[in-house]
């Protein structure tokens, strides 16, 4: 992966100053404890460029599990969510011209904030505008937000794809999830349009994938 894109980065400091958001603590909602820990924390590579090369497409899922860790994509403490990261494969151009004819055309995601409720349901409580992808192929991506999203404690943070993003790792054991809004009987059909996208409507996120990570975050500033 090349370095985080530096024009699209905010320091801690230039979070903080955003209007209207007040003074709190700065944290990384969906990051596990040793990525944390590490000095510059990054995701795991992507599947694209290799064979296979896998994307997540036409959803809105997140993290269920890595490992032992759960609820990643869950929100701490109230806050206010001011900005999200994406780390991207970097897919050669047969793969890019195959997803682009298969998933509804170029790479482009945002995120969503959800609210669990019974049966794997979930509420559409605030989302993100979607942004292009392409352009950042290869590269750690951080979007700031020019609307920040308010947050509660216990909502979720989940990734919203239109067409399709080179943003998923492989490789991983069957202790680590992540959760789709697709029906039960289309947990393989990728290319039908199943994302979360009306706010307060309420989908089942009945699709669960194993051994996989999507390779994305939020930055959260929480309430003092």
């Amino acid at each position: 992966m090349r370095p985080l894109l530096a024009t699209l980065t905010l320091s801690a400091a230039a979070l903080l100053a955003i209007p209207g958001v007040a003074l709190g603590t700065l944290s990384e909602v969906g990051l596990t404890t040793a990525q944390l820990a590490a000095t510059t924390p990054a995701q795991p590579a992507p599947s694209c460029p290799a064979n296979p090369c896998l994307a997540v497409s036409r959803t809105t899922g997140f993290q269920v599990k890595v490992g032992p860790q759960r609820d990643l994509l869950t929100v701490p403490r109230n806050g206010t969510i001011v900005a999200w990261t994406i780390t991207l494969g970097n897919p050669n151009k047969t793969q890019i011209a195959f997803f682009n004819a298969n998933e509804g055309g170029p790479a482009s995601a945002g995120i969503a904030v959800l609210r669990g409720g019974p049966k794997l349901t979930f509420r559409l409580l605030a989302q993100s505008p979607v942004v292009p992808l392409q352009p950042y192929f290869g590269m750690a991506a951080q979007f700031p937000l020019a609307t920040t999203i308010p947050v509660v404690k216990g909502n979720i943070i989940a990734l919203t794809v239109p067409t399709w993003a080179p943003a998923l790792a492989l490789g991983f054991g069957n202790d680590t999830s992540w959760r789709a809004s697709r029906a039960a009987a289309k947990c393989t059909d990728t290319t039908t349009q199943t994302t979360h996208t009306t706010i307060s409507s309420v989908i089942e996120y009945t699709c669960l994938y194993r051994t996989a990570r999507l390779t994305y975050s939020a930055t959260l500033v929480s309430t003092p």
